[in-house]
């Protein structure tokens, strides 16, 4: 699978991830797939048990990536899961095997605002001024 085909497939997972389309949110994992949440000391074994996970979720969630990169059999997705209004940003990191992941972890982060100490020294990543 070249990385455009393996692109591709990432986006259709995350939109249908997006769209909470369960069964095609996860065609992109192996059977035989393990997803890691290493914050909670959690690892789900098998494409079935980690939907099942995913659709046991009560949240409203959404989906906003913010980026993709990768090559080859290492992705990495950074994006905004929003569960009931509560956005956290969270890095996926997919390790492929014969076209599917094989391998997931993802790290989870809560927004927090920032250090006045460093004010001068940044911008906002929107663009706009701190000050």
């Amino acid at each position: 699978m070249n990385d455009q085909a393996v692109r591709s497939a990432l986006q259709r997972h995350w939109d249908a991830s997006d769209a909470s389309d369960f069964e095609r949110e996860h065609d992109i994992y192996r059977d035989d797939a393990v997803l890691d949440y290493p914050q909670s000391g959690e690892r789900i074994r098998g494409r079935r048990n980690i939907q099942e996970s995913r659709t046991a979720q009560p949240n409203k969630k959404r989906f906003s990536i913010q980026r993709m990169i990768g090559g080859g059999d290492l992705w990495i997705t950074e994006y905004i899961l929003t569960y009931d209004d509560r956005p956290s940003y969270v890095v996926s990191i997919m390790e492929f095997r014969d076209g599917l992941v094989a391998h997931e972890t993802q790290y989870f982060a809560e927004r927090f605002d920032p250090s006045p100490s460093r004010a001068h020294l940044v911008e906002r990543i929107d663009g706009t001024s701190l000050r």
